[in-house]
Order: structure tokens, then C-alpha cells, then sequence
């Protein structure tokens, strides 16, 4: 459960291991069966707006199980042209935004066949070609592939790496992989992690979606925001006199960009560390584990003929569950879509305000705060040993009041009981004394410092502090 932290006297005995943090942008690729349902093109036009942060290396048009015999590129490249209109102006706020020009030129499409249909010799497409390419590149980062539909293009290029490469050349290619799947959208995601079981992978397995995390990016669960991601909410802050980019987002259907937790982890938020799901961030919390075997292939699914599920056969980084105090009912939840709404205020408000980016000036518009630590984000402590936490040297460039809030993120943490608390007091900047528990084996404990501006719409940034405390 997240605690408030709160002013106590200060006596700091800790031990502070610097852990410099990467500039390097991540590379991602995206896979879409857009024009299946209008969540894709909704996911598009959000990704678009914090393309500036990545080196974008694909975006891939697939098909999956809800659309089986059709690709369609030429909507990514519609999207795009909006892109276009509006980049200038993005570029007056944030460095980075690539041109329309390079994003064009990584527009692709695989096979117009479903799933495992499409993978095998003689199956290559320009998706699955262009995937192989990105992964030879001199470039040892990874890879970054958010599936949003089937995975059968990028099935085929694993296909083509396995039966072209020694074995380890090609597990070196294997290695630069994190994907992300929206639950399984056809049956070469199966496929991938049963034949592919090194490939770092997140998932809620299965076609049934109704256990998965991403439903808490925008379906009504009980506790969560449920105003920000209404038609009304969609209309005034994204879609009318928003400029080109917000006319182009289309209105909701089945729900709304139940694709987009894919990337909210890769957004630079100083809350996410994707390349720890456990730690937990705006696109969710997952763990990694052998998940029970659950047969969606029944009533509804066997009707429309689905494919049959089956049991994984490794573990793969999926559902965990969050014990959050909603801010609007503040009645506790437990489960795991709530490792996900319980950021959505925030994650809202801060699209609203990438799209007035699209058409203001800076000086019209926010801006995030820029939140510091004055301290390592890494401690070590002593087994009841008192410390402190200060955010001294946080700023806001539009000269914004700032509201702070400090809060263990127990669920992310090895240590599972409650930190050791006294006087009780929000919107404290700096904590000067925080009572380790007492520990017989070294526990970690994750402290998130959140700092809000109070512009229009306020817009929320992070730091992670990680405690270990040893004997």
C-alpha cells in the first residue's frame, strides 16, 4: 500500500552508490493491425506526439485475429501527414521530434494473411525483411517492438534469423528483443515464446481479454478516472480545435487505445524503468512467472472459431497486482489493471497537453516539472537505520507552484510491510527522517517522489529512489 512519507528530524546514516542514468533514446518498432478498430490510429496519434524521445525504427502494418485478410499502411501514412502539419511546432517545446520525412521512410507492412499462416519459407514480407535489418544494425540497444495487433511479421523475421544464422549469431539478435503484446491477437505470439524462449516478453497470454492489465488504460473499473477518458474529456481536450493531429484522432469504439500501455513504459517519465516491469510505471506492473494455463477457447471465442490456447511453457513477464487508495472514492482496490489506472489522471493530463503543443506557443502552454533528487537514486541503509529523502533542486521551466508528494511503492519493492512512519504530513519537498524497518536479509524498498505543476492541465513527473537496506 503507498504511504505517505512526512517531515521528522533529521539524523542521515546511509551509504549512497551512484547509478548514472542512460541518455540514450530507446529504439522502438511498432506493429499495428490498424483499421481492426479506431484504438489503433487513437494509439498512434498519442505515440506521435512523444516520438521525440525514441528513435522510432518501424511502424508496421499486420494483420491479427479481428482482421485476417487485410493490411493497412496507407492509414499509418494519413496519420502521418497530420504529423507533418504539426511537427514545427512540437519542435518549439522539446528537441527531437523527428521529420515526416525518416518516419515515412519507416512505414511497412507484412503479410495480408493471419497468424501463423504467414510464417514459414517463402512467407517474408517488407515487414518481416525490414525487422531482420533493424536487428543486424551495428546498434546494440534494444529493440523495443510494441505488438498492437498479431505478431506473425515479426514471428517470420525470427523464422528467417533461425534458419539463415549460426545459432549464435542469431541468439545474440534474439537478446536486443523486448516485446510487449497486447494480449495474443493471432497464434504466432505463442509460437514466438514457445520456440523463442530466451526473448524477454510481456504479455497477458491468451484471447480472452477480460483478465488482462491493459484494460486499466480506459475501461470504467471500479475506483478509477473514469471522466478523463470519456467521449466528453476525448472531444474538448484532444479532438476539437486541437489542430490537425487532434481532428485526426478518431472517436472510441470498443475502448479507447487499449494498445497504447505498450509504450507508456517507454515514456521518460522518471517513473518508468521498462527494463524492470516489476518496478512498475504507467503502462503497468508485471512480474516474471510460468502463468497458470487458462483456455479462453470457449461460449463466444470457439463460436468465432478462434484459435485454441495452450499452456506457456516459460515464464514471461505478465499480470501482478497493485493494492491502490483510489483519489476519488478513497476505498483501497486491489488487482492487476489497477497498476495502471492508478496513473491515469496523470498520464491524461499529460497527453492533453502534448496536443496543445501541436498548435501553442511555449509561452501559451505547460510544461513538466523537472524533478531532482539531492541525493543518489540509489541507498544503501542499515537495518533500523534513520535517512533522509529531499527532492532540493526541483524546478519548473514555465516559473509554476509545484505540489509534492512522497510514497513507497511497496508492490515494486522486496520488502512487503509498511516503512516506519511518524508524524503524518502531504506535500513535503523534503523528508528529513525515515526509520528503516529492521531486516535479517538485504530488501529493497522503492520510495516515488511525484511532483505536480499546477498549470493547465497539471502535469506530473517522477523520481524513484531504491532503498536496500541490509542487516
Amino acid at each position: 500500500m503507498k504511504k505517505l512519507l512526512v517531515l521528522l528530524l533529521c539524523i542521515c546514516t546511509f551509504a549512497t552508490i551512484a547509478w548514472p542514468q542512460s541518455t540514450e533514446k530507446r529504439r522502438v518498432l511498432v506493429l499495428t493491425d490498424i483499421e481492426a478498430d479506431p484504438d489503433d490510429a487513437q494509439s498512434l496519434t498519442r505515440f506521435l506526439l512523444y516520438c521525440n524521445q525514441w528513435d522510432v525504427e518501424g511502424l508496421i502494418a499486420t494483420t491479427s485475429i479481428h482482421q485476417q485478410t487485410m493490411v493497412a499502411p496507407e492509414t499509418i501514412r494519413n496519420i502521418l501527414s497530420a504529423y507533418k502539419k504539426v511537427q514545427p511546432n512540437l519542435l518549439l517545446h522539446e528537441k527531437g521530434y523527428p521529420s515526416y520525412e525518416l518516419l515515412l521512410s519507416k512505414v511497412k507492412q507484412g503479410l495480408a494473411v493471419y497468424g501463423m499462416q504467414g510464417v514459414g519459407a517463402g512467407k517474408d514480407s517488407e515487414g518481416s525483411e525490414w525487422i531482420v535489418k533493424i536487428l543486424e544494425q551495428k546498434d546494440e540497444r534494444p529493440l523495443w517492438v510494441c505488438v498492437w495487433g498479431g505478431a506473425n511479421t515479426l514471428a517470420q523475421a525470427l523464422w528467417k534469423i533461425k534458419n539463415t544464422k549460426p545459432a549464435a549469431e542469431a541468439e545474440q539478435l534474439y537478446k536486443k528483443l523486448r516485446v510487449y503484446t497486447i494480449s495474443d491477437q493471432d497464434d504466432s505470439g505463442p509460437w514466438i515464446r514457445k520456440n523463442f524462449p530466451a526473448i524477454f516478453f510481456v504479455v497477458t497470454p491468451g484471447y480472452n481479454y477480460a483478465n488482462a492489465t491493459w484494460l486499466g488504460m480506459s475501461f470504467p473499473m471500479p475506483g478509477s478516472d473514469v471522466a478523463c477518458v470519456s467521449a466528453e474529456w476525448l472531444a474538448k481536450n484532444i479532438q476539437q480545435g486541437h489542430g490537425p493531429l487532434g481532428a485526426i484522432y478518431p472517436d472510441v469504439a470498443y475502448g479507447m487505445e487499449g494498445d497504447t500501455p505498450s509504450f507508456l513504459n517507454l515514456i521518460d517519465n522518471g517513473l518508468n524503468d521498462p527494463e524492470h516491469p516489476n518496478y512498475g510505471g504507467w503502462g503497468g506492473r508485471y512480474e516474471l512467472y510460468l502463468p497458470e494455463f487458462e483456455d479462453s477457447n470457449t461460449g463466444m471465442f470457439k463460436r468465432l472459431n478462434w484459435p485454441q490456447d495452450e499452456p506457456e511453457t516459460r515464464p514471461v513477464w505478465t499480470n501482478a497486482s497493485d493494492a491502490v487508495v483510489s483519489p476519488l472514492d478513497k476505498k483501497p482496490y486491489t488487482g492487476n489493471r489497477e497498476t495502471i489506472w492508478r496513473w491515469r489522471t496523470e498520464f491524461q493530463n499529460d497527453f492533453a497537453a502534448r496536443m496543445l503543443w501541436t498548435t501553442k506557443k511555449y509561452s501559451e502552454v505547460n510544461h513538466p516539472p523537472v524533478p531532482r533528487l539531492a541525493h543518489s537514486d540509489r541507498l544503501t541503509v542499515k537495518s533500523g537505520a534513520v535517512f533522509s529523502l529531499s527532492a532540493a533542486g526541483t524546478t519548473d521551466p514555465d516559473g509554476d507552484s509545484m505540489s509534492y508528494l512522497w510514497f513507497q511503492y511497496e508492490e515494486a519493492g522486496t520488502y512487503k510491510g509498511d516503512v516506519s512512519l511518524r508524524p503524518f504530513a502531504p506535500n513535503m519537498y523534503r523528508i528529513p527522517a525515515v526509520t528503516a524497518p529492521v531486516v535479517t536479509v538485504p530488501q529493497t524498498i522503492h520510495f516515488i517522489l511525484k511532483v505536480t505543476d499546477k498549470g493547465t492541465p497539471a502535469i506530473t513527473r517522477y523520481k524513484r529512489c531504491i532503498v536496500t537496506v541490509i542487516p
